[in-house]
């Protein structure tokens, strides 16, 4: 008896195993496509962009900030009340930099553009869901990614074993920052593995580095895992808790709010520097605005893409402590070695204009509302010999800095 109640409970096991996993993998089908659902609201038109992606025009109202509560009686601020001063003085100067930006786009534009009155919204595939740990977890950033240069009051942690992720930046801190400016060099780093991304970016932050840290931030990056290829895209990321359960990339959770029909956040920018040759960068801009407390974003000189509203902030519902500009790619150390992804131009800094990348005229927004120059620039990198950074100033570009490197290299390992 005893050996036929083992055979039936072995029988048993090898039959419904099988029917256990697939149970498992219909449940997370059935939790990808509401998901999807929920990301991808219906459309007014659709365009197929060269490089695969699919932008839907979505009505400005149905866009995914709007399924939160919160949003329920939110009336969209159509434009900011107020730009910062010195702005469009500074735009008509740059317009007349013989090496300033060259005209840049999104793959997108060449196929079509966006109704007024909708938004265009990068469409998210299944294999994009999938490729996430969980889908708790798709457009979110690890909790611990963020660059934490040293302070008198903190001495340096241990980054590069503590986390993988690796920084070159520029930062300062100790004031009250309303807003910053950038305009970023754009290049395709390469990635060696596809869960390591590149990026460069500007950081709007308040609050503790540990647990409520409040974040805004923009630019670009090459992220394989969250995209499924090894373009250079737009991105946009917050957050209120440190990374922990609040914020995400671009529209991939309620919070930002866009308003611009020409700009789709997380879609391919065109062109792309190359080495020794053209140069292209983009512009960025957060600032809060003074009479509603939103936090607006502008891309180039002629693009107000939304706004982050200042509910979602708790320290940032005032002002920011400390404005970070730079690069930052993962280092897993597959191999046991340092990683070869490349950050910025994937060229130390000593490179140069047209070889190595650079983030230029970089400013702040004071409590006046006016942009200027930052005081007391401070350099942050972990690992110089992987990635380093250099400051510079001029009339031109103002204050500046050459960014990057190879990665592993003879004196990385």
């Amino acid at each position: 008896m005893k050996v036929e109640l083992l055979i039936f409970c072995f029988i048993f096991l090898f039959t419904a195993a099988p029917l256990i996993g697939t149970t498992a993998a219909a449940r997370r089908n059935l939790e990808v496509k509401r998901h999807l659902r929920r990301l991808n609201k219906p459309s007014l038109k659709s365009i197929k962009s060269p490089d695969g992606d699919v932008i839907d025009c979505v009505h400005m109202s149905h866009q995914p900030a709007f399924d939160h509560p919160h949003f329920k009686n939110h009336t969209i601020q159509m434009r900011p009340s107020y730009h910062p001063e010195g702005l469009f003085r500074q735009t008509e100067k740059v317009s007349k930099n013989e090496i300033g930006p060259k005209p840049i786009t999104q793959m997108w534009h060449m196929k079509g553009r966006c109704p007024e009155g909708t938004i265009p919204v990068r469409r998210t595939r299944k294999s994009d869901i999938f490729r996430a740990s969980s889908i708790k977890k798709y457009g979110k950033k690890n909790k611990k990614s963020l660059p934490r240069p040293p302070t008198s009051a903190a001495p340096e942690p241990d980054l590069i074993n503590q986390n993988g992720h690796q920084h070159a930046i520029a930062y300062v801190e100790g004031g009250q920052y309303y807003g910053a400016k950038a305009t970023i060099n754009v290049w395709d780093p390469k990635i060696q593995q596809p869960n390591e991304f590149s990026l460069s970016q500007l950081w709007i932050l308040g609050g503790s580095f540990a647990s409520d840290l409040n974040s805004i931030e923009a630019g670009w990056q090459v992220s394989p895992d969250l995209y499924g290829d090894n373009n250079t895209r737009l991105f946009t990321y917050w957050t209120s808790d440190a990374y922990q359960a609040t914020g995400c990339y671009n529209l991939l959770c309620s919070g930002f709010i866009q308003i611009s029909n020409e700009i789709a956040m997380g879609a391919s920018i065109f062109p792309i520097s190359s080495y020794h040759s053209s140069q292209y960068d983009i512009s960025i801009l957060i600032w809060k605005d003074p009479k509603e407390g939103n936090w607006w974003m502008q891309f180039g000189n002629d693009y107000v893409l939304g706004y982050w509203p200042a509910f979602l902030f708790s320290y940032l519902s005032d002002s920011a402590s400390m404005i970070e500009w730079g690069g930052e790619v993962v280092n897993s150390e597959s191999d046991g070695e340092h990683t070869t992804t490349q950050m910025g131009s994937g060229h130390f800094p000593d490179e140069g204009f047209g070889k190595a990348s650079y983030i230029r005229n970089i400013q702040v927004v004071d409590e006046s509302n006016n942009l200027r120059a930052p005081k007391d620039i401070d350099v942050f990198t972990e690992q110089s010999s992987c990635y380093d950074v250099r400051l510079g100033k001029n009339g031109e570009w103002g204050n500046f800095f050459y960014y990057g490197g190879p990665g592993r290299n003879p004196n990385c390992q």
